[in-house]
């Protein structure tokens, strides 16, 4: 099959194969869909090319989560949205254009895929943060708030005391709440 012809979800899908030529395509030829889409949000244009690197990013990142059974155009423009919302609230400019057809925009969303991107959304947000965590209290995080480890198997699993592992977390949680008011 010609390369040329095929479509966003056959491409994503060979790139999820391993294929890095279809990966290259899919993404020259999404970005002009993740620029308009960004720019319905976001005036400023280095801020709207800071986006739709974070985008291709967030794409690279989670890319495996992808159905090639559903269409792509709403998975990658949630995606787009997402991350232009949250370049907003990081800058502090929350004012956004008001959808006035709202039967418009639910026949053209999916309110899956809008869930699956603000969860890809909160997931990003959340490896962001944990990674500027030390990594014993990152691993804390993780075993007993991601993977709701009881105390004591954590403790184990770590080579922690529990009143240890208390600590660790508490500072963990600590730490994440002064990085998320930045």
């Amino acid at each position: 099959m010609n390369r040329t012809t095929l479509t966003w979800p056959a491409l994503m899908q060979a790139a999820q194969g391993g294929d890095q030529q279809a990966y290259r395509q899919l993404l020259q030829e999404v970005v002009p869909l993740v620029r308009a889409v960004v720019r319905r949000r976001i005036f400023d244009g280095s801020m709207v090319e800071d986006v739709i690197q974070d985008t291709l990013l967030t794409l690279h990142r989670v890319r495996q989560t992808y159905n090639p059974a559903q269409p792509f155009e709403p998975w990658i423009s949630t995606i787009a949205e997402a991350r232009a919302v949250d370049a907003l609230r990081r800058h502090g400019r929350t004012r956004r254009r008001e959808i006035s057809d709202v039967q418009a925009l639910e026949q053209v969303i999916d309110p899956g895929a809008l869930r699956q991107a603000h969860m890809l959304a909160v997931e990003s947000e959340l490896d962001q943060l944990l990674s500027l965590l030390p990594e014993r209290q990152r691993q804390a995080i993780e075993l007993v708030k991601l993977r709701e480890m009881p105390l004591d198997e954590a403790a184990r699993a770590s080579n922690l005391s529990v009143s240890a592992l208390k600590a660790l977390l508490h500072r963990a949680l600590t730490r994440l709440r002064k990085l998320r008011e930045y």
